[in-house]
């Protein structure tokens, strides 16, 4: 293991032993502190978040964009000081700590048996989303996890959502899609983050009004089982409570191929996600790259 995978590695360790004895009100300033020293210092995160903001509201101001980008930092902060302590969390706490609208449409989907597929984008906190899941409703459910370098870092992840009562499987290897078909067929719950994919399988999407790529996944899973496509959005307010929305079922289309139809049906979860986010696009933690112009170097950076 090289220094750096190591300090990696032992940072977020440092965060899981030391954040989580905190108390709730210590980590919140700490997590807003650190925030707001990120974003003075303009990283190459902070500036890529500024710019992806810039696509999600076309029409911000220079000064907006810089509010928006402070807000988000401070949003992604709560995310990390939330995890963090989310293993000490009693189920009180968790089951008090999320508040979602028209949870019907999973309840009812899972009551059918057919299993659900829960669709969301990098919104709030889904880890506490997924816990309270987990905690509230009783309901255990499987997800994947990106491979992390360190190794050790990965094992860490795995065993945080494994804490917090979910079946976590690696995103390589190529067995997820499978086990993740087989627990939908019995009726299941799989919960899915699924607004980036620059992989080759990626679907294009129309995101804001140019080309981004989302991960065929949940689509392909709700067509070759039959279980619920249901796109889920998260948000924060100035409650210590997150705020989501259950929204309607996205479809599989009665006509055309597989291609065709996991297209239309990625296309949709796509214009659910655009909702959430342009109504909370500071709780949209996406640090990263996500348009294919800003990845295309003839092109250039939006």
């Amino acid at each position: 293991m090289s220094t750096r995978d190591r300090l990696t590695d032992g940072l977020y360790g440092l965060g899981w032993s030391t954040v989580k004895k905190l108390p709730e009100p210590v980590a919140t300033r700490l997590g807003r502190s650190i925030a707001d020293i990120a974003w003075k210092q303009r990283g190459k995160g902070v500036q890529r978040l500024e710019s992806n903001y810039a696509r999600v509201v076309p029409d911000a101001s220079p000064q907006r964009l810089a509010e928006l980008s402070r807000a988000g930092m401070r949003s992604y902060l709560r995310y990390w000081m939330e995890s963090f302590r989310l293993p000490s969390w009693s189920p009180e706490r968790v089951a008090s700590g999320f508040e979602p609208e028209d949870l019907h449409h999973l309840t009812d989907g899972l009551a059918a048996g057919k299993g659900v597929v829960l669709a969301l984008p990098h919104l709030a906190n889904w880890d506490l989303a997924g816990a309270w899941v987990t905690t509230k409703l009783n309901i255990p459910f499987t997800t994947v996890a990106e491979r992390l370098k360190p190794e050790t870092l990965y094992d860490r992840f795995v065993a945080y959502r494994e804490s917090l009562g979910m079946e976590v499987l690696p995103h390589s290897g190529g067995t997820a899609f499978g086990t993740l078909a087989r627990r939908l067929r019995e009726g299941g719950l799989v919960c899915l983050v699924a607004d980036r994919d620059l992989s080759a399988s990626g679907v294009e999407v129309d995101f804001f009004g140019a080309t981004a790529r989302m991960p065929a996944g949940p689509a392909l899973l709700a067509q070759q089982t039959g279980a619920l496509l249901l796109p889920v959005t998260l948000w924060y307010d100035d409650s210590p409570v997150m705020r989501g929305r259950l929204h309607p079922p996205v479809r599989v289309p009665e006509s055309g191929t597989r291609g065709e139809r996991t297209s239309v049906m990625t296309q949709a979860l796509a214009d659910a996600f655009a909702t959430g986010i342009a109504d909370h696009p500071e709780d949209w933690h996406m640090l990263q790259r996500l348009w294919l112009a800003d990845l295309d170097p003839v092109k250039g950076p939006a």
